[in-house]
């Protein structure tokens, strides 16, 4: 099973912008058919994700022995005007899809990326995507796979963990716990009906003192209980190196070392290193809008050359764009 199969709606070219298929109308009427050379490059730097989405699209259209298609790696760090694809093929295999091309490039590096900054905050201590519930959700799957690209450990969603064959990740709602009336109680039903495997994450900040709820749920679970999550809102004044310290020391005093202590709530780059340089004993980051509501990275698809002839538009140079770190994918 290709993981990345197009949709109807991209294949039928429902997702383009219409100049492409009424290029595609009126070269197929005047009989023109060139082989050309386009190149896709991003206009500024950061880290590609997006290409396995754009090779499943091209192997569909281009058929095999009629096109050649070169491309970085998922994941690699791209430079400014860097060309990350080469295709070569007729012109009516796959002009119609450059709106696609570019899309799946842009959203997807800009998620993977902004997930890296959030990776290279934490320096080491695992981070989560949770951003799935601020975007689309026929786009939850790749923007968990875009964050799991850029570094995370893993994902929220259902989708996004089968496209990266991860398990996905979570602890339970707020729902849960107002739903049944106590943190405890909550807790100890995850334990009853959820596959032992799971681990045991008890989310600490809807009714009591997070510290409070801490010590309530390790009494109750015992080794059990592998984490604590920290979630407080910004009516509360969120989670602080002062509060996660509390929680660590009060668990520690109590003899519940073994809790881990999981931290998430309007996480961005610039709030994980706060506390990582503070030193707060945090275990995990959970991150949400700060990767899903990411700005995505333009790209731009340039024709350079035809039927093997250079050309180029005013500022920019004709003929093939040398990039050594390409490789030929088909």
């Amino acid at each position: 099973m290709n993981l990345f199969e197009p949709s109807g709606d991209i294949l039928s070219g429902r997702t383009a912008d219409i100049y492409f298929r009424r290029t595609i109308e009126i070269l197929q009427a005047e009989g023109l058919n060139p082989e050309v050379t386009m190149e896709v490059f991003p206009n500024h730097s950061g880290l590609l994700c997006g290409i396995e989405e754009v090779k499943a699209l091209l192997k569909t259209v281009i058929k095999q022995g009629q096109g050649e298609v070169w491309a970085l790696d998922e994941g690699q760090p791209v430079r400014a005007k860097e060309v990350v694809l080469r295709i070569k093929a007729p012109y009516l295999s796959f002009g119609l899809y450059e709106t696609a091309v570019c899309g799946m490039l842009a959203q997807s590096s800009g998620w993977a990326t902004a997930a890296r900054e959030c990776v290279e905050a934490a320096g080491g201590i695992p981070v989560t995507s949770f951003g799935a519930r601020h975007v689309h959700p026929n786009i939850a799957g790749l923007m968990d796979y875009a964050a799991i690209t850029g570094g995370c450990q893993a994902c929220s969603s259902i989708a996004g963990a089968e496209l990266t064959r991860t398990r996905a990740a979570g602890t339970m709602p707020h729902a849960l716990i107002l739903v049944m009336g106590d943190t405890v109680r909550a807790t100890l039903a995850f334990d009853r009906h959820i596959p032992a495997d799971i681990p045991r994450v008890s989310l600490v900040d809807t009714f009591k003192d997070e510290a409070e709820e801490s010590l309530r749920v390790a009494e109750a679970l015992g080794d059990k209980l592998a984490s604590v999550r920290l979630d407080t809102p910004i009516e509360r004044g969120r989670v602080t190196v002062e509060l996660v310290r509390e929680v660590r020391a009060r668990l520690d005093q109590a003899g519940y070392g073994h809790v881990k202590i999981f931290v998430s709530g309007g996480l961005d780059a610039e709030r994980i290193r706060m506390f990582v340089e503070s030193l707060a004993p945090v275990d995990g980051f959970g991150v949400g809008s700060y990767i899903s509501g990411a700005r995505p990275i333009d790209f731009t698809a340039d024709l350079h050359e035809i039927d093997g002839r250079p050309v180029a538009k005013r500022g920019r140079i004709p003929g093939i764009t040398p990039n050594p770190r390409l490789n030929r994918i088909c």
